[in-house]
């Protein structure tokens, strides 16, 4: 009898132990679900750093892009610009507000009807990164609202807005004071060629497969100047800032032996002043359409005329 009654209460503590769940595996015992947003379409209408701003120290922006909808509680569907249609991604949770979908990590920050708001943040093991990789805030809005209750176009709440300008007003003024100051520009350096034997090609370094995204090439643009003609063979390989004005100023060269690099560093700086900046007009990298400057890395390489 007690043996019987020693096994009916272990069952009875299995049964509900079942029934009450976890967090992983019950969605009602988190903070909220998704149920009540299922089948909404969101559009994302802007992408801020925790300073508020587009853009970061660094001239870094973040630009909303997301389409997204959920169709059940443990999936995620979001617009792929690859294949132009909305596709299906599980939708993971992690822990806290924490989920991950479309291989990203999200803290939900709030969910309503009209709008979601998401922190994207970078997960290392299960600790969540507390550097930039974690400083952005995603605002999503319904389609409905959009068009029925704000009665816009997303493509217009998607612009940088008059804040975002003053801080680049501001970062511009600043960094132009001093050529070794610079933050990167959102339109790159232009080099214009004004000759016949010179070229320049701009390197791309995008790469999906290692998250390389088109940021890489403003953010880190990278040029090939190829002249002909010219006094001798060369080829050099630098970091410049491209001041507000065109200027160019060799701040490291690479690829030389250290006792060597102030020598060729001067040299490099002189065929920058007389072959580019002759053979080219520069155009200076530009953020919302303020001029200021931004470093570049640039190779040049020189042919000379080969002698009969």
């Amino acid at each position: 009898m007690i043996k019987n009654s020693i096994y009916l209460s272990f069952f009875v503590l299995m049964l509900s132990a079942c029934k009450m769940g976890t967090k992983t595996s019950d969605p009602t015992l988190r903070d909220f679900t998704f149920e009540p947003v299922k089948g909404i379409r969101y559009v994302e209408v802007k992408r801020r750093f925790k300073n508020g701003y587009s853009f970061n120290q660094e001239g870094f922006m973040q630009k909303p892009s997301w389409i997204i909808e959920v169709v059940k509680e443990d999936t995620m569907s979001a617009w792929s610009p690859q294949k132009h249609r909305m596709q299906n991604f599980y939708l993971q949770y992690d822990h806290g507000n924490v989920y991950n979908f479309a291989a990203e990590f999200f803290k939900v920050k709030h969910i309503s009807k009209d709008s979601l708001v998401f922190q994207r943040i970078q997960v290392d093991g299960k600790v969540i990164a507390s550097d930039v990789r974690s400083d952005v805030n995603m605002t999503f809005y319904a389609q409905d609202y959009i068009k029925n209750k704000l009665k816009a176009k997303a493509e217009d709440l998607q612009k940088p807005t008059k804040a975002d300008t003053a801080f680049i007003e501001k970062r511009s003024a600043r960094v132009n004071l001093n050529s070794d100051s610079a933050f990167a520009a959102t339109d790159p350096v232009q080099f214009i060629s004004k000759s016949k034997i010179a070229r320049v090609e701009k390197i791309s370094t995008v790469d999906r497969t290692n998250n390389r995204t088109e940021a890489y090439d403003y953010m880190f643009p990278q040029y090939i100047i190829r002249i002909d003609k010219a006094y001798k063979d060369f080829a050099y390989q630098v970091a410049a800032i491209v001041d507000f004005q065109g200027g160019i100023h060799v701040k490291t060269i690479y690829n030389v032996l250290p006792e060597n690099k102030e020598a060729k560093k001067k040299v490099a700086q002189g065929i920058a002043d007389i072959y580019v900046r002759n053979l080219f007009n520069v155009a200076p990298g530009t953020t919302l359409g303020i001029p200021h400057n931004s470093e570049i890395t640039l190779t040049m390489i020189g042919k000379a005329i080969k002698k009969p």
